[in-house]
């Protein structure tokens, strides 16, 4: 019973894009550390658009028969970091934008509140309705 309401669609979409938007958070905070290191390359997270194609279908899924049979489903939606090698507008060969960078850190932190507020929001509900609406 725990587990239907723990790994309902909604929790596991907004834990995957919590752990994301960490992941994210962390490799943007390496991107500025390394601003002023010559030849580095900034990495960049991608989610949303794994996230997009998993929930569209574009993905084949595998079909679980049993329900003793393992979960793809937690395996299946993984933030990958990429590398963005092919521009570079500094001499020294480094391509961090310490201002898109700033941007971005600021747009990453506004998106994990938001995911965090969800996700309390969804458990607070479940906790109302364990309690028959009473606080």
């Amino acid at each position: 019973m725990i587990q239907s309401i723990l790994g309902c669609s909604q929790a596991y979409v907004l834990e995957k894009a919590l752990s994301a938007s960490s992941l994210r958070q962390k490799t943007i905070s390496n991107n500025i550390a390394n601003v002023n290191t010559p030849n580095f390359k900034r990495s960049e997270v991608v989610f949303e658009d794994i996230l997009q194609q998993k929930m569209s279908g574009t993905q084949l899924a595998l079909a679980q028969t049993n329900e003793k049979h393992i979960s793809t489903q937690s395996q299946s939606v993984v933030p990958s970091i990429n590398l963005v090698a092919d521009n570079s507008f500094r001499t020294d060969g480094n391509n961090v934008d310490i201002d898109a960078e700033m941007a971005n850190m600021a747009k990453n932190s506004i998106y994990y509140d938001a995911l965090a507020q969800q996700l309390s929001r969804y458990f607070t509900s479940i906790k109302s309705a364990i309690n028959e609406g009473r606080r």
